[in-house]
């Protein structure tokens, strides 16, 4: 049936979205601990898997496509090119089919585990719920470039993003629904949902260190993440005379391509 999943009348679906980059080496694990935890929270909610491979060039999509044709809870997205890590995150956002979605990376230092605590406070009444990094394993030079980062967005930003906080959370339907009716050339997505005013929450966690590859993002690609934040979510550039592109509505950049596993179930 493509991958339809039959939901339980009384048990809610949650989408956990995950992007990937060249993480062949990461998938068999991280496939693993998702199984675990849909076995381990099969009594409290549905679990689908949505993959965005932002065009790698090593065995992910394979992988991928491998995984999709034994588990019906697997969707997978490609891209016909690198369109970035923001608009991974974006494409997972509009094609999952949860009530609520939890958006992880695929090199498990985000502990795939927490969904048990967002999911509990997210049935408490939160729209978002995001981890708080306690401390990140990483060099002293990325590390100060991030919090100087995060000063920079916090001062010129016109609503507050919380600190130590990046892309792992969950967020309820009604965030994605206002997303999509967004408009916006380059998204910023997490000072986005920030600045929704939803119900919203944060929980503490020591982020584990990648043992399989290499991080994606480098000084330049955080320092090209940053400034898309200053101009997205600041009135400091409009007021110097500098206003980024005019914008379409919000779905996916302009010329993007995806195969998607399973295909599409014909009309």
């Amino acid at each position: 049936m493509n991958g339809d999943i039959h939901l339980s009348a009384k048990r809610p679906l949650v989408s956990i979205a995950i992007p990937v980059l060249n993480e062949a080496g990461n998938l068999d694990a991280l496939y693993a601990r998702l199984v675990a935890l849909g076995e381990r929270m099969a009594d409290r909610c549905d679990l689908e898997f949505v993959f965005t491979d932002n065009h790698s060039d090593d065995q992910t999509w394979s992988m991928l496509t491998r995984l999709a044709e034994r588990d019906p809870r697997i969707r997978a997205l490609r891209f016909s090119r690198n369109f970035g890590f923001q608009s991974s995150i974006l494409a997972n956002y509009l094609h999952a089919r949860g009530d609520a979605v939890l958006q992880i990376d695929a090199d498990l230092q985000d502990p795939p585990e927490m969904l048990e605590e967002f999911f509990a406070l997210w049935q408490q009444g939160y729209h978002v719920v995001y981890g708080i990094r306690r401390k990140r394993r990483e060099g002293m030079l990325m590390n100060l470039i991030r919090k100087c980062g995060y000063w920079v967005i916090d001062r010129v930003s016109e609503h507050p993003i919380p600190r130590d906080a990046g892309d792992f959370r969950l967020v309820d339907r009604a965030v994605i629904e206002a997303i999509a009716k967004s408009r916006t050339s380059n998204p910023y997505l997490r000072g986005m949902i920030a600045g929704m005013g939803f119900n919203q929450t944060g929980i503490a966690y020591d982020r584990d260190a990648r043992t399989v590859g290499e991080s994606k993002f480098n000084v330049m690609r955080l320092m090209r993440l940053g400034l898309t934040a200053v101009f997205n979510h600041s009135t400091v550039p409009a007021a110097h005379g500098f206003i980024p592109g005019s914008g379409y509505p919000l779905g996916l950049p302009g010329g993007i391509g995806l195969l998607r596993h399973p295909p599409p179930a014909a009309a």
